[in-house]
């Protein structure tokens, strides 16, 4: 074989081997549906078949992308449970957020820093709890879907210091299940909620213009 016909025979192997892994070849190469069998496909069945047959807890899914999409954590100012304008803002946004789900409850956690003495700080850490259910209650969230109210007061800083700091002053908002009897839960696997929200994030309506089913009318 002359040197040409090998390198021309390298060359077609290449080719081939490139196209043996180009998604575009492969549809004329393979089975039809094959390329609806990738990884992303079956993992996207995977989970929706997972949360329809509770298998999946929908309450956990839910709480990863309330702290993915609004802020969960209020603070406040030392020795105080005063919502300031920027925390009413983050609560507003909260309450927006709570409002999509009416079958959901939440829990607020109230924290403190450390000066003052472990039970005052307890104490205070509830007053912020409070406050913050108070002002999703303005908002018109029910006071019953806010499951319970705690106060974790010093214990679980996300500073630590012996000293005054503001990220230790915060409540957090957390989803914690679902409420009992809601005709929207079933047996536990939640499909009208799911089924709703996959609706939901479809997207808007269009706002394009364009030709109706009148303008197609023969009768003129």
């Amino acid at each position: 074989m002359t040197r040409n016909a090998l390198a021309a025979l390298a060359a077609c192997t290449a080719l081939m081997a490139c196209a043996s892994n180009d998604p575009t070849m492969m549809r004329f190469e393979s089975e039809a549906g094959v390329l609806l069998g990738g990884q992303d496909f079956g993992n996207a069945t995977m989970n929706n078949t997972q949360l329809m047959s509770g298998e999946k807890s929908y309450a956990i899914d839910l709480a990863n992308r309330f702290a993915a999409e609004v802020i969960t954590t209020v603070h406040f100012a030392f020795n105080s449970s005063q919502l300031d304008a920027g925390a009413q803002d983050a609560l507003r946004e909260q309450a927006n957020w709570i409002r999509q789900f009416p079958e959901i409850t939440f829990r607020v956690f109230g924290h403190a820093d450390a000066p003052g003495s472990n039970g005052y700080n307890k104490a205070l850490g509830l007053r912020r709890a409070k406050a913050v259910v108070g002002f999703l209650a303005t908002q018109g969230i029910s006071s019953d879907r806010l499951e319970a109210v705690s106060s974790l007061g010093e214990t679980q800083p996300l500073v630590a210091t012996e000293g005054r700091e503001r990220r230790n002053r915060r409540a957090v908002t957390e989803v914690s299940g679902f409420v009992r009897g809601h005709q929207s839960v079933l047996d536990g696997k939640y499909a009208q909620i799911i089924y709703r929200d996959y609706v939901a994030g479809a997207g808007a309506e269009t706002v394009l213009s364009g030709i109706t089913g009148g303008d197609l009318s023969t009768s003129q």
